[in-house]
């Protein structure tokens, strides 16, 4: 596949459109087994689009950029680690409740330093934007846009990871910490979700 535009109904259409369709699809699927209800999406876009309309877009966005073989590695590697990202948490979001969880995470996040808080995460994200520069740079460009377009993807989820959860924590950290009460059945015994409407616009730093 070169770097040039491919035509529709090609093999190399073919393979950038299936390649396009399993990473957003992981990265979907990671989403909806974390927070089924998109109460931890970090995505404002997304959260407002819902299941219904993110899949429509998602599926228009894997038929555009499939001719466009750079991008398409690029939101390819992107989409799959953070899906990879996602499923790290998945099971305590759902053993907790996604209303709790976001309760606990902002109460952790509260009680942390920020000072602390903000060179973990730059940390992480400048450690694993260097191992996506340093594809880059050894990457051979007239091989095809494979090696950097990986590269690229593995820098730019370092980005979106910051930006991310960046905007969280500046919602977070203006919300009060709530308990999570005992009562319905909207987690695991014991557990109960903030009351619809309770504290939406403080999202859970989530990147979906």
């Amino acid at each position: 596949m070169s770097e040039e535009l491919v035509q529709f109904g090609t093999r190399s259409y073919a393979i950038l459109f299936f390649l396009l369709v399993a990473s957003r699809g992981v990265d979907l699927l990671s989403t909806g087994i974390a927070t089924p209800n998109l109460v931890l999406e970090g995505n404002p876009i997304a959260r407002k689009l819902g299941w219904t309309w993110g899949l429509v877009v998602n599926l228009g966005f894997c038929f555009g950029f499939a001719f466009w073989p750079l991008p398409a590695v690029v939101i390819s590697t992107t989409s799959v680690l953070v899906a990879a990202r996602n499923l790290q948490s998945a099971w305590l979001m759902r053993s907790m409740g996604e209303h709790c969880y976001r309760d606990w995470h902002i109460q952790r996040i509260q009680e942390t330093g920020i000072t602390l808080y903000l060179f973990c995460l730059f940390g992480q994200t400048a450690l694993t934007a260097a191992v996506g520069a340093a594809v880059i740079y050894f990457a051979n460009w007239e091989g095809g846009p494979v090696l950097p377009g990986i590269g690229m993807g593995i820098v730019a989820y370092a980005v979106a990871v910051a930006y991310y959860t960046l905007l969280g924590v500046w919602r977070l950290r203006r919300a009060g910490p709530r308990d999570c009460r005992l009562a319905d059945h909207s987690g695991p015994a014991g557990y109960r979700g903030a009351r619809p409407g309770e504290s939406e616009k403080f999202l859970t730093p989530f990147d979906s």
